[in-house]
């Protein structure tokens, strides 16, 4: 089987031609395929396949084998490699996702794309929603307890859900003991993604991320739009900012007056190879 291993800002995938290949266990495969001693090493695996409803359908995996709704540093991927790989020309594409559709604007540099912007629609903000067992509607400053401590969570959905943490420490959060802890709390029916964030001014934040089956990660895409829209709605930031994330920065708009998430950010090719299954 042939595959692409990609990355947006650090945030690394395997991605399958669905086209030309035929993925039988995915879930399997994702497991194996993300192990970073004995498999490819990768947050997860991206099947990259037909679509009656768009151009592509995007199909995501974490790293355990559970299966995701949606990435926007993955989705970027998928629009730089749909197009380098010469399965459009076009520069303005559409992805179905378990999230809905998407549609990406492609900026094409010496024949390649070099960065995409990704309209991630609307802000889900419906506890029932995103979802979360809270009462407080919309989900602003809700109180979760953590090894005896109550921190203040901002929640929304970006097709999937996230947790909004503001803290001064975030580059020296234990992670690895307090993002299992988020991740399966009893609030959160189907898990979560917990950001962690730091405001440095009215227009830039810095950002850790505990992902729900993929553990930290250098980027969640998603994670960086509902980091977004926590800022403005806890009347932190403006709009339009960049996150800072340990594998780079993302510029994310939350246009109000439409009610859309902008994501802008790179997307870049690591290598080429075949798996012998």
């Amino acid at each position: 089987m042939k595959f692409t291993k990609m990355q947006g800002i650090g945030n690394d995938y395997v991605y399958v031609n669905c086209f030309k290949e035929v993925v039988e266990n995915p879930e399997q495969l994702a497991r194996f395929i993300s192990n970073r001693n004995f498999g490819v090493g990768s947050d997860g695996l991206i099947l990259i396949c037909p679509s009656d409803k768009a151009d592509f359908r995007m199909v995501m995996y974490n790293a355990d084998g559970s299966q995701a709704e949606m990435c926007g540093n993955g989705i970027r991927c998928v629009g730089k490699y749909v197009y380098d790989y010469g399965l459009t020309e076009k520069t303005d594409i559409s992805v179905e996702t378990l999230a809905g559709i998407k549609q990406l604007k492609l900026y094409v540099e010496d024949g390649k794309v070099a960065k995409v912007r990704v309209n991630m629609g609307a802000p889900v903000l419906d506890p029932r929603q995103i979802p979360v067992k809270t009462k407080i509607d919309p989900p602003v400053n809700i109180p979760v307890e953590v090894l005896g401590k109550t921190y203040q969570a901002t929640c929304v959905s970006m097709g999937n859900p996230h947790a909004v943490i503001f803290t001064d420490h975030v580059r020296d959060l234990d992670l690895e003991t307090i993002g299992p802890l988020f991740e399966n709390h009893m609030i959160f029916p189907k898990r979560i993604n917990t950001e962690f964030v730091k405001v440095n001014d009215r227009r830039s934040v810095d950002m850790r991320v505990w992902e729900r089956g993929a553990g930290e990660t250098l980027a969640c895409g998603t994670g960086a739009c509902a980091v977004a829209v926590a800022c403005v709605l806890t009347g932190r930031t403006e709009e339009d900012i960049t996150v800072h994330l340990l594998g780079g920065d993302l510029e994310i708009l939350w246009d109000r007056a439409e009610n859309i998430i902008y994501m802008t950010g790179p997307a870049t090719t690591v290598f080429d190879g075949d798996l012998y299954l």
